[in-house]
């Protein structure tokens, strides 16, 4: 599986548990440590535990994928999915204000998730 696609299903687990303000941030070229961030945002440290480990199960089940390290899925208020090519990082709103990664990967290109992934789109007028 091509690094951009992980990216994309992994923003597609996210928005499946009702996450927000997803972005996927391209940072090949950028970075030695990875090729794309995710970032995301629960309401409560259960949702955003919740919309983690539907993106581990989601590639383990689906994709046969496992992350390379997990950090903070006890606490809930940043929880780090490492897959070496994907970064995936689902905060709390207020945790994620403080470490502005959006701000400091500012220079990034912004990948743009499908609209078929998004729970929350209205349906067209017709």
């Amino acid at each position: 599986m091509q690094s951009k696609d992980r990216a994309i299903l992994c923003a597609a687990y996210a928005l499946d548990k009702k996450a927000y303000n997803v972005r996927i941030l391209e940072v090949k070229g950028l970075s030695t440590l990875t090729d794309y961030l995710l970032i995301a945002n629960g309401r409560s440290d259960r949702q955003v535990q919740a919309i983690a480990e539907s993106i581990r199960l989601g590639l383990k089940n689906d994709h046969e994928t496992l992350p390379l390290a997990v950090e903070g899925m006890n606490e809930g208020r940043w929880i780090l999915l490492d897959y070496g090519d994907v970064m995936v990082h689902i905060f709390q709103e207020t945790i994620r204000d403080f470490y502005d990664l959006d701000g400091l990967w500012s220079e990034a290109a912004e990948i743009t998730i499908p609209e078929e992934f998004h729970w929350d789109r209205k349906p067209s007028a017709q």
